[in-house]
């Protein structure tokens, strides 16, 4: 039962790994990185949250990752001209980051490129296994956030 466990165990990190090969550093059509692309979408999924804009010690917190990381992504998601920043008005040693009007843009192409692969992958598995793929990461989700809470 064990070596089972530890073949299926096996299996599932093979296919993660090619998960992770599979889009590492590649741009997409929009020209970013999936990193980028997650921080701009992290940006705009809480507007309402961080009303001026987001520090980056917050967007890294949020996202679990260094701030030097962060910094660059911004960096380069600045030169690109998808966020700006402003000197935050009730401490000005704060800098908010926000979305520009061509950082918004970008983020509709890019939903709609993630909907439409998405909606690929529903007509090539089909309803049912697509149904089931759904359950089963939720659940691996869970498990995983589980986890990372009785490790805290």
């Amino acid at each position: 039962m064990d070596k089972d466990i530890n073949l299926t165990a096996q299996k599932i990190i093979r296919c993660l790994n090619e998960f992770r090969k599979l889009n590492k550093h590649k741009s997409n059509d929009c020209g970013l990185t999936h990193s980028e692309i997650m921080v701009l979408f992290y940006i705009r999924n809480h507007i309402e949250e961080y009303k001026e804009g987001i520090k980056t010690s917050e967007l890294s917190n949020k996202l679990n990752v260094a701030s030097p990381t962060v910094t660059q992504q911004i960096n380069s998601l600045e030169a690109k001209g998808l966020v700006d920043r402003n000197i935050d008005k009730k401490d000005r040693r704060a800098v908010r980051i926000n979305l520009t009007e061509k950082g918004e843009k970008l983020l509709k192409k890019a939903s709609k490129e993630l909907r439409d692969s998405i909606s690929g992958l529903v007509n090539y598995l089909g309803e049912e296994k697509s149904n089931q793929l759904a359950e089963l990461l939720l659940e691996t989700y869970n498990y995983f956030s589980k986890k990372n809470r009785e490790n805290d």
